[in-house]
């Protein structure tokens, strides 16, 4: 039995360019990704719940307000996800131009018109009245589309049609999304990229010698670059309790959050920190609440689930028949479970406060939304495999 494929660790000729795409057969979904990712969003409806209604309590509303909101949200994300499961992956390409324009355009809104909505400091989201939207969620598909298109046939970023049609445009964006200010998201779209041109077959000589000077650079700009809340976080994260009544509040009860959670948990609802202790506790720390109910067990279930989401994208991408395909497959493997890491290691204060949501979990219509349309294209690449030939050898 033999397989008609590809050379290169992800299953793919670098050498190549002149690439012929191996015969194919449709299957049925990857069912366990299907499985993952649901019970992620279930477990989001649970913890949303449990995070706030006490403060539904407080401001005199339904006690189920967000969760009915996030049910909703959810339920454009799942038909989302359906639609592009069924959307063969190919055909994206031909709408990146549109996409991108798409983007820019929420973005340029956001930032310079009076439909920007201002919150903590960040201009990140659009007021729509029924709902906030987050433009900046948008550019992780996009990244992952166009960085793939740009990188299935070769590995070339000093080409003058990757600089003016993928460079530059993915630049603004970035740029775009920095100015709001929303860091965060510039890490984890700048890391995917990387991840991507990696995968692709880019030297990593090239990325040590780019990013050792580029770090330098980034160091000694710092105080120049960062905010001056930014800056404070950093600082808070290395001594909180230098301010802990202040700007080192957030990280403390997120830490009592986990001590009083202990092996076990406090139980669903028992949390003590979402009654008015930790703020944000249905978005940036919702990991937190999982943390204090279901203690180390709920913790280690909820990461092993992403674990095995992560795998099961990397499973998808190299069997996947075309560079194009395992491109888009790594690209959104790697945004979903960075910033799944991101999140958690906030909240457990391995990272300083970066304010990126926990995917299928934490609070919030963009997010949820956006995430589950990424995992039906991951669906969509599940279902192409190379086809098997058999070879019969006469002697």
């Amino acid at each position: 039995m033999s397989y008609q494929g590809y050379n290169s660790p992800l299953g793919h000729n670098q050498n190549n360019t002149q690439r012929k795409k191996p015969d194919t057969i449709l299957t049925a979904p990857d069912k366990h990704l299907l499985i993952i990712v649901t019970f992620l969003v279930i477990i989001g409806f649970l913890a949303i719940f449990s995070a706030t209604a006490p403060k539904c309590m407080r401001e005199g509303v339904s006690l189920v307000s967000f969760l009915v909101k996030q049910l909703i949200f959810a339920g454009v994300g799942f038909f989302s996800l359906a639609f592009f499961t069924n959307f063969d992956y190919h055909k994206l390409e031909k709408f990146n131009g549109k996409f991108l324009f798409f983007v820019v355009i929420l973005l340029c809104v956001v930032m310079f018109t009076p439909l920007g909505l201002e919150i903590n400091g960040a201009r990140r989201w659009m007021n729509l009245g029924f709902m906030q939207l987050q433009p900046s969620e948008f550019a992780k598909p996009l990244f992952c589309m166009m960085i793939a298109s740009a990188f299935k046939n070769k590995v070339n970023i000093f080409e003058p049609k990757f600089i003016v049609s993928v460079f530059i445009p993915l630049l603004i964006v970035l740029l775009l999304v920095f100015k709001q200010p929303n860091l965060s998201m510039v890490i984890i779209l700048f890391s995917a990229s990387i991840a991507m041109y990696l995968a692709a077959g880019g030297p990593w000589l090239l990325i040590g010698i780019g990013g050792g000077i580029a770090g330098v650079g980034i160091i000694s700009m710092i105080p120049k670059l960062l905010h001056g809340y930014q800056m404070d976080r950093i600082t808070i994260w290395l001594n909180p309790g230098s301010d802990a009544q202040g700007k080192g509040y957030n990280i403390i009860q997120s830490l009592i959050a986990f001590a009083s959670g202990g092996f076990s948990g406090t139980g669903y609802g028992g949390s003590i920190q979402k009654l008015a202790y930790l703020p944000e506790c249905h978005t940036d720390f919702i990991f937190s609440i999982i943390a204090e109910e279901f203690g180390f067990l709920g913790c280690f279930f909820v990461i092993g689930l992403f674990a095995v989401l992560v795998h099961r994208g990397l499973k998808i991408a190299r069997r996947c028949p075309d560079m194009y395909g395992k491109l888009l497959a790594i690209g959104i493997t790697f945004i979903l479970g960075f910033q799944a890491f991101l999140n958690m290691a906030v909240a457990s204060s391995l990272f300083p406060v970066t304010g990126v949501t926990l995917p299928f979990i934490s609070y919030g219509g963009t997010s949820v939304i956006v995430f589950l349309s990424m995992m039906g294209i991951l669906l969509n690449i599940s279902r192409q495999r190379i086809k098997r030939i058999r070879t019969d050898v006469n002697e």
